[in-house]
């Protein structure tokens, strides 16, 4: 008989052990055991949980997700300006956790599971979606090439984000700064045609 309550725990637990994992190994290469194992139980229980190990990287990829989305909210609160807000959606992208060893395997395994499995495809669509989203609210007070822009610079965090993951000893400032400079180069230049 299964303890009452313990499901939160457990998922949790399995989630956290995931990232560690991969974070580890730096690829999808790991079992069901070698997760449960992590995370303190049978590879029964947490195929009884999450059913795969593709399921399971995608619950913790919606807990990457939503820690980043809390730092989203957080900077856009903090923002007063339409500038200010763009600037704290770079800076959430380019946040010091972001670029954890462990999250940032996660992000690139992620990406490769994105390819080939449906489900892990629509939480890459909601992600994008939604960084664009957060981009084109400002920007269109901003410019009136706003859609080419957020498009553009959603293409450039991803990018720079990627670039500066694979590099040994990323600075999550020089990767901020890089993007910022061309979001002010693109409002310039949107605003002298």
């Amino acid at each position: 008989m299964p303890k009452v309550g313990m499901e939160p725990k457990r998922r949790a637990a399995l989630v956290s052990a995931v990232i560690d994992e991969i974070g580890e190994t730096r690829s999808l290469d790991v079992t069901v055991a070698q997760i449960a194992r992590r995370a303190g139980m049978s590879s029964g229980l947490a195929h009884h949980y999450f059913g795969s190990k593709e399921q399971m990287l995608i619950a913790a990829m919606r807990h990457i997700l939503s820690e980043f989305s809390t730092k989203v909210r957080a900077e856009l609160r903090d923002a007063s300006t339409p500038r200010d807000r763009l600037e704290g959606v770079i800076r959430a992208n380019f946040a010091p956790h972001v670029f954890d060893p462990r999250k940032t395997s996660a992000w690139l395994s992620f990406y490769a599971l994105a390819q080939s499995k449906p489900d892990a495809a629509h939480l890459m669509q909601v992600y994008q979606r939604r960084l664009r989203s957060n981009l084109l609210f400002d920007l269109r007070k901003l410019s009136p090439q706003a859609d080419d822009i957020a498009d553009t610079l959603a293409a450039l965090i991803d990018g720079v984000y990627l670039r500066a993951a694979l590099r040994e000893g990323a600075r999550s400032d020089a990767a901020h700064l890089q993007v910022s400079t061309a979001l002010d180069t693109f409002l310039k230049q949107s605003n002298t045609r």
